[in-house]
């Protein structure tokens, strides 16, 4: 399956999710839903609602409030369809249909968020027996600092010793 074939594939999903949930709770199928879902499946990487409300002001034409984006993300995380996360102070969406379990490499210096694959970490997770506890997913957060910042501080540091 193509790329596109499989985004495409994941997007019709959610959104049989999300029209089940509306239709079986009497909710509109509001057309800021919709719009709102598929910028969340196609932003690719963590986002602020800031970056979304942005995305759909300028990809989509389709400006929405802070409300509407707080309110709606809201709804998409009860009902699965995406996680919030708190880095370092700042609140953070990615969508996660499908992608439940990840750990992510936070810069303690930048802030830069990358996700880490680490099958071996998910397996040891999935054999975890925990006792009154059913397992839907985990994130993982490793803080450091990136190759970026740790060059600058060395090149910094450097620097000072040659001063003296």
């Amino acid at each position: 399956m193509k790329k596109n074939e499989k985004k495409d594939s994941v997007y019709l999903a959610v959104e049989r999710i999300l029209d089940n949930y509306l239709e079986m709770n009497n909710h509109r199928k509001t057309p800021e839903r919709y719009a709102i879902l598929r910028a969340v499946y196609s932003m690719g990487e963590h986002f602020t609602l800031d970056e979304l409300g942005e995305k759909l002001a300028a990809e989509y034409r389709f400006p929405v409030s802070r409300a509407t984006l707080y309110n709606t993300m809201n709804l998409f995380m009860e009902l699965r369809l995406v996680i919030r996360h708190r880095f370092q102070g700042t609140t953070k969406y990615e969508a996660c249909y499908a992608d439940d379990s990840h750990c992510h490499q936070i810069c303690t210096v930048c802030g830069k968020v990358t996700e880490v694959k680490a099958p071996e970490i998910a397996e040891a997770i999935d054999a975890l027996h925990l006792k009154r506890f059913r397992k839907d997913g985990f994130s993982l957060y490793i803080y450091g600092i990136c190759s970026t910042c740790q060059g600058a501080i060395t090149r910094k540091s450097k620097k000072q010793r040659d001063i003296k």
